[in-house]
């Protein structure tokens, strides 16, 4: 690394301390720490926090790498996707009925929200235990994206890489919670914006590209906006439906994570939701679209994936491509996109257990000020758990980058996207049919697992271990189906179950609220 690169990277975190330090006495409540206290974030800073913690490193170095390799510039469709359904949609659909919904209810996590929904104490037990076991893997993935590039590009130990990133994260988040994270959000997004549209101008540069040639060469090879060609052996396996499968799954699954719902919480007002809704739809079009097209001209640099590793691929590229003195701004960008992810997740895991498992069932009179201090030490221990797992993960190479954060999404969003958005949609949702999606879409995550598993890897052939590599290999489609699944079963159950007390429904439907978002 040259002393200009060590310098942009040194500033970077020094400016992400210094904001901890700034929001320190800003974060004294529950409300505070975890909601920005009660004024909420404007329509940017929402859309940011919306933004980053969407995109992490996953997605540079883990998706656009993997799956620009596999389907070429078509692999931009994702983006595409991620944009009209992930942001635009979801803002216009979700934004403000969240919104007006938990504050009727007072809700403050996502099993909150189904607890004083549905009326059920122990659906927030169970959701909360769900949703920390299953954001791990999602924040061990982030890790070992930001440790691929600085190992490849810059020659520095990932464990070294991971060690610092999650110091840095962990002393802004226990110290400014919330508003220290939407800070450095807005910091991140920004940078995220700039050095997306720098790299997109380098590679198209490149005279494997030469500013659209290649792009011809690609499109000959069925590696181009519109793959073609036919799939072989079983349809579902094939590579234009495990296109189809990765723009749903990425698409429609953050219509139910809890870290991007949980900024829909903290929004203030109308004007700053139709802000939201335009600004993170740009972003993540810029940004999704930047970094599966960069990944999808892999194929013109590369006839194998880099040391025989797809996750290699986006980190060999950018140290092939771009010149000394870029080479830091673009470690920053992966930097701020995976701090920005990785602080949302261990916010909204640090939460769910303090205020859904300690104060919601353990200590319930526990105290205001008990319960921030508890947050903030468990966030600490989010991440360094985190940190632990992508360690090991790095050693034992476990699993690749990409299925690791798609059998979170995948589990997450299948369990509740059907209790959550026909919650906050339709009245007639009831108790017995949100627990049918949690609990059926838990054990249909696991039989798709193992049959799947078994499917691809050979029946009465694969060994237990095999099978399983490649059930978790197929996450992004099972993903999908549980997704369905969780949609189509809180519907129909609803229709034939009993009905929530009318008093409950008004409640969190129609209960007047001040400067309720119309």
């Amino acid at each position: 690394m040259i002393g200009i690169d060590i310098a942009v990277i040194a500033i970077y975190l020094v400016g992400m301390i210094a904001i901890a330090i700034y929001t320190r006495n800003k974060a004294k409540t529950v409300k505070d720490y975890l909601l920005a206290g009660s004024k909420g974030l404007n329509g940017w800073m929402s859309a940011f926090a919306y933004g980053t913690t969407y995109f992490s490193a996953v997605i540079f170095i883990g998706y656009a790498g993997k799956f620009g390799f596999s389907f070429g510039v078509a692999a931009v469709w994702i983006g595409i996707g991620n944009a009209i359904v992930g942001a635009l949609l979801a803002w216009m659909v979700l934004a403000r009925r969240t919104k007006n919904m938990t504050v009727r209810l007072d809700a403050k996590t996502m099993p909150d929200f189904f607890s004083k929904r549905y009326g059920d104490e122990k659906m927030k037990l169970v959701s909360a235990v769900v949703i920390f076991i299953f954001l791990i893997p999602y924040a061990a993935s982030v890790y070992n994206g930001l440790g691929n590039l600085f190992s490849i590009v810059f020659d520095v130990p990932g464990w070294v890489v991971m060690l610092v990133l999650a110091a840095v994260t962990a002393f802004y988040l226990f110290l400014g919670g919330y508003i220290a994270t939407s800070l450095t959000d807005f910091i991140q997004g920004i940078i995220m914006f700039v050095g997306v549209i720098i790299m997109l101008f380098f590679f198209l540069a490149a005279p494997q590209v030469n500013w659209g040639e290649g792009l011809k060469t690609l499109a000959d090879n069925e590696m181009g906006l519109f793959m073609g060609g036919t799939s072989t052996g079983n349809f579902l396996y094939g590579r234009n439906m495990s296109l189809v499968f990765l723009i749903l799954l990425t698409s429609f699954g953050v219509w139910a994570l809890p870290q991007t719902i949980h900024k829909y919480y903290t929004v203030r007002d109308k004007k700053a939701i139709k802000q939201g809704t335009i600004v993170s739809s740009v972003f993540a079009l810029v940004i999704g679209f930047g970094a599966y097209f960069i990944g999808g001209l892999a194929t013109l640099f590369y006839k194998t994936a880099p040391g025989g590793n797809t996750d290699n691929v986006i980190p060999t590229m950018i140290k092939d491509v771009l010149p000394n003195g870029l080479l830091g701004l673009i470690a920053v960008l992966v930097l701020a996109a995976s701090m920005s992810t990785l602080a949302s997740v261990s916010l909204a895991s640090s939460s769910v257990v303090t205020i859904d498992i300690y104060k919601g069932s353990i200590k319930k009179e526990a105290s205001d000020k008990n319960v921030t201090l508890l947050m903030r030490i468990l966030a600490l221990v989010f991440v360094v758990i985190a940190t632990g797992i992508a360690y090991l993960n790095s050693i034992f190479n476990i699993t690749a980058i990409a299925y690791m954060m798609g059998l979170s999404w995948g589990t997450l969003a299948g369990c509740f996207i059907g209790p959550y958005v026909l919650g906050v949609i339709w009245k007639k949702t009831t108790r017995a049919a949100a627990w049918t999606s949690i609990i059926g879409s838990l054990v249909l995550t696991f039989v798709l697992i193992i049959v799947i598993g078994y499917d691809k890897a050979g029946w009465g052939t694969a060994t237990f271990g095999a099978a399983i590599k490649q059930g978790v290999g197929a996450s992004p489609m099972i993903g999908v189906i549980c997704m369905a699944y969780s949609m189509l079963s809180t519907f129909s159950v609803s229709l034939f179950t009993k009905k929530l007390p009318e008093e409950r429904v008004k409640e969190a439907f129609e209960k007047p609220i001040e400067n309720e978002i119309l």
